[in-house]
């Protein structure tokens, strides 16, 4: 039997609107992903300590509150420092500025969803660009 694609979806920083968070969990949930969500307001650190606990293959973090070019390169900063990046696509995706967006990928961000991405077009990407 093959292993299901598990994803955690994070909701980091003070921002409490995960609307969006939920509708991307449960678009991949019906898309037979296994989804694990963290519920708002994670750290970066909690963040990679439920990747790692959850051995995920996908980190799927989704920010509005504009400190996107903080805490995803905080995430996968310390993926690399729990050995676990090289294994983990690292997703991001809210409302986020098109000039940060090269920079996010620069730090190790894969690909950053904004507003008007269709659900298919995540899924797509995950199933496409997975680590294992």
């Amino acid at each position: 039997m093959e292993r299901r694609v598990r994803v955690l979806v994070a909701k980091p920083g003070l921002d409490g609107h995960d609307r969006g968070a939920k509708v991307i969990a449960r678009a991949l949930r019906d898309a037979g992903m296994e989804v694990i969500y963290t519920g708002l307001r994670q750290t970066p650190d909690q963040i990679v300590q439920a990747a790692i606990q959850e051995d995920v293959d996908v980190v799927a973090i989704s920010i509005l509150s504009g400190a996107h070019n903080h805490i995803f390169p905080k995430v996968v900063k310390l993926l690399k420092a729990e050995n676990a990046y090289d294994d983990t696509l690292v997703i991001g995706g809210g409302v986020i500025p098109d000039e940060d967006i090269p920079g996010l990928k620069e730090s190790g961000i894969a690909e950053i969803f904004t507003p008007g991405t269709t659900t298919q077009t995540i899924i797509d990407y995950i199933n496409g660009n997975l680590k294992r």
